[in-house]
């Protein structure tokens, strides 16, 4: 689907409280251009439920007890399936978002997120922008500052950097051909090698490695 269309989003709610998913399957299904295709409390059940499903969006919170959100993340990204994976939960620790992100988050976002915010954020994942909140961009940029963050060892070029700089601002792949005066394709290509250098698959993993390596951030 093209999320951009304003085509209904189908989703996955995963959380291990059912307060929580009742609450936010109540306010999504409120609302145009959202249908909850099932609920999942634990990492395990939230794999099975989304490739039996075939979401568009997967809400992902991270520690629960009966497989944890990185755990799940990591396989739904081995597996190779097509949903984005959203996390949205109360930690925003080191510990927490980096392997996240790591794993093939697509985004990151806090509980706390206003309403409106968590539909745009789910609208950007599904369209396979990066959505970070302030939070978690402040995390991957102190996260830079480690000493013992790998070196980029094979650094990217200017053009190259231009782009991760917008995608990590957000910006769609038409936002970025606008911007720096070139193709869609030519930005699909630049992309394309500027994960096979960070060794990532997506965008949002491609800023994280990016920030921990030290090729964003810097003053």
């Amino acid at each position: 689907m093209n999320a951009e269309n304003n085509e209904t989003i189908t989703l996955l709610i995963v959380d291990d409280h059912p307060v929580v998913r009742d609450g936010l399957r109540n306010m999504l299904e409120s609302a145009d251009g959202f249908t909850v295709l099932g609920e999942a409390s634990g990492g395990k059940e939230a794999v099975e439920l989304t490739l039996r499903t075939d979401p568009d969006v997967v809400l992902m919170d991270l520690r629960m007890p009966t497989g944890s959100g990185v755990e799940a993340i990591a396989e739904l990204t081995r597996r190779g399936v097509r949903a984005r994976v959203l996390v949205l939960t109360t930690y925003d620790t080191d510990s927490d978002t980096l392997p996240a992100i790591e794993a093939g988050a697509t985004g990151y976002l806090l509980k706390d997120a206003l309403r409106d915010e968590l539909y745009g954020a789910i609208r950007a994942a599904a369209a396979g922008r990066t959505v970070l909140s302030p939070a978690v961009a402040t995390r991957l940029v102190t996260a830079v500052r480690n000493p013992a963050a790998p070196p980029a060892d094979d650094p990217l070029s200017t053009r190259e950097l231009q782009i991760l700089e917008h995608v990590e601002r957000g910006a769609s792949n038409r936002e970025i051909a606008r911007a720096l005066f070139i193709s869609e394709a030519t930005v699909k290509k630049h992309l394309t090698h500027i994960y096979d250098k960070l060794d990532v698959r997506d965008r949002a993993a491609a800023v994280a490695a990016a920030f921990r390596r030290g090729i964003l951030g810097r003053p």
